[in-house]
């Protein structure tokens, strides 16, 4: 769904997931497309007609069933996003049945209230002036860590006028910062390991709290070298799909941050299970989150319970007005944390007129320019950027 295009192209339309019981109970669960809204919404029905008449506090069983009839669901984007809406529903469904928060029924609170760091912000940042003002107002909101990329076009491998161009604008922003202040450095997956490490050396000097992504996803050899190169912390884990991929990061100390996405891991039921892995790992957890406020709400339950949380995105100043129009509850933001609502289940209630009001048919939008996943505008040429 989507009324329009937004400034984020990720962020212009998503796919909600509402899971009814035969006595009227609802639950609701989000997922996003990443071009694939037609077959994850596709998937979503066939895991329905497997799903109806079945208890849906059977998470395992469940699970277990559609692990069975979808001979690719380890490998499949779509089937593991599909689950993992209908897994997040189904978790809402059961705190509204026993009238208790989602964080209560995986052992309860073990923080009050939880850091975030803010992304989307640097919408047409491209000259360093613009990332340092843009900087400024996130901090003015009362954030104390933010996370941007400053690579611009470059991809696979960075120009030295690149690696000057990312330096001045990290730089200009942690000059612009209050002490404290975290900076997190995101490279989206895009460099052979070379060019990472290229990047590391120039960019360690201003402290990042992590570099998420340094290398290609698929690259475990070259984030090896990435690791005996520099001594940087690392954060990866966005596109992993199953509790199997991410055992690999962890036993081969290839990340210090693992970020796992919700949506695509099968939802609350395996991010749980991911978090208490890396615990034993002594890594900690810094959920990714790009998305929607289900997602956002499902995410900060998690956060609320688990005991190796580090810090959780957030783009909830940055989102289509839409999407907030979509809730109610659920969460409250003040001055960079967020706490999570009392109420049963995920805590929110859903505007149903607004989703028939937002609905949409045809493509998601597509751009042969900037990719997207790039904050819009970054990838402007800096000669270009004041006229």
């Amino acid at each position: 769904m989507g009324k329009e295009v937004e400034s984020a192209k990720w962020a212009s339309m998503m796919v909600l997931v509402k899971v009814t019981t035969s006595d009227g109970v609802v639950g609701w669960g989000e997922t996003v497309t990443a071009l694939r809204a037609k077959p994850i919404t596709y998937m979503v029905n066939n895991i329905a007609r497997i799903m109806k008449g079945r208890d849906p506090f059977s998470f395992e069983s469940n699970r277990l069933e559609w692990y069975k009839q979808d001979f690719n669901s380890s490998i499949s984007l779509e089937s593991s996003s599909a689950m993992s809406a209908i897994d997040i529903a189904c978790w809402d469904i059961l705190g509204k049945k026993l009238g208790q928060p989602i964080y209560a029924l995986l052992g309860g609170k073990t923080r009050e209230k939880i850091l975030l760091y803010s992304n989307g912000w640097y919408e047409k940042c491209v000259i360093p002036e613009d990332f340092a003002s843009s900087a400024k107002n996130v901090v003015s909101r009362g954030y104390r860590a933010l996370k941007f990329d400053p690579f611009g076009p470059n991809f696979h491998t960075i120009s030295r006028d690149g690696l000057k161009a990312a330096a001045d604008r990290v730089r200009a922003v942690r000059d612009a910062l209050k002490e404290g202040v975290e900076i997190l450095l995101e490279h989206h997956g895009r460099f052979n390991y070379s060019s990472a490490i290229r990047i590391a050396k120039i960019l360690e000097k201003y402290d990042p709290l992590f570099m998420e992504e340094p290398v290609h996803p698929e690259d475990l050899e070259g984030l090896a070298r990435y690791r005996s190169a520099t001594g940087l912390r690392v954060a990866v884990g966005e596109r992993i799909l199953t509790k199997q991929q991410a055992l690999v990061y962890l036993k081969k100390r290839l990340a210090d941050v693992l970020q796992v996405d919700l949506y695509r891991v099968g939802g609350i039921s395996e991010g749980r299970k991911m978090s208490a892995v890396a615990e034993a790992f002594g890594v900690d957890m810094a959920f990714h989150n790009a998305h929607g406020p289900i997602l956002n709400a499902a995410s900060l339950q998690l956060d609320t319970s688990i005991p190796n949380f580090l810090i959780q995105e957030s783009f909830y100043d940055y989102i289509p007005k839409w999407k907030k129009e979509l809730i109610r509850g659920g969460y409250s933001i003040e001055n960079g944390y967020a706490r999570v609502s009392d109420r049963p289940g995920l805590g929110i209630e859903v505007n149903e007129r607004k989703i028939e009001e937002y609905r949409v048919k045809g493509d998601e939008p597509i751009s042969t320019g900037e990719p997207l996943w790039v904050v819009q505008g970054t990838w402007n040429d800096p000669e270009q950027a004041d006229n």
